[in-house]
């Protein structure tokens, strides 16, 4: 696994450390799960706002694709 430094103002720092503490897990477990759930949620998006485009323009592309 890569590391990856990731500067947090104080209080977005102490937030974490409450919640990983609330938790019982350790600060950079919590961050990577939020970044998990981030990447996927706007993975999500980005492939619902793909396929509507896809849609949206279907005739366009097929003549293109000709």
């Amino acid at each position: 696994m890569k590391e990856l430094i990731l500067r947090l103002d104080p209080a977005l720092r102490q937030a974490l450390d409450d919640l990983a503490d609330a938790r019982g897990r350790m600060p950079e477990e919590i961050a990577e799960e939020a970044v998990r759930n981030h990447l996927h949620a706007e993975g999500r998006l980005v492939r619902s706002l793909a396929e509507r485009i896809a849609k949206e323009h279907a005739e366009l592309l097929r003549r293109l694709g000709e």
